[in-house]
């Protein structure tokens, strides 16, 4: 399992945690509150968890291309919807396989 974690410094972690998994589910699996939510890709997984502090992605695929595939997708969703913060690039540290 590859997988890849990016923080992203806002006062509106949880705004955008909302907007990105209100946008996906009603295409794919998707679970979410304030703080947590969760959105199952054919090609991975993306968890997003929220504070005061920002926004914490860690994405998780069975392989580098996909993992690439859904980092790109929560990523260009996320920076669409914070447009007035220019969050793009993402910082995504690699993680070890859990």
């Amino acid at each position: 399992m590859a997988e890849a974690v990016a923080t992203v410094a806002t006062v509106h972690g949880s705004r955008y945690l909302q907007q990105v998994c209100k946008h996906f589910a009603h295409k794919i699996e998707v679970s979410y509150d304030q703080h947590h939510g969760e959105c199952i890709f054919a090609i991975g997984t993306a968890v997003l968890d929220a504070d005061n502090a920002g926004l914490t992605i860690v994405a998780r695929a069975e392989n580098d291309a996909d993992l690439e595939r859904t980092k790109t997708v929560i990523e260009s969703h996320l920076v669409r919807f914070a447009f007035r913060e220019e969050l793009s690039p993402l910082g995504w540290s690699a993680e070890a396989t859990r």
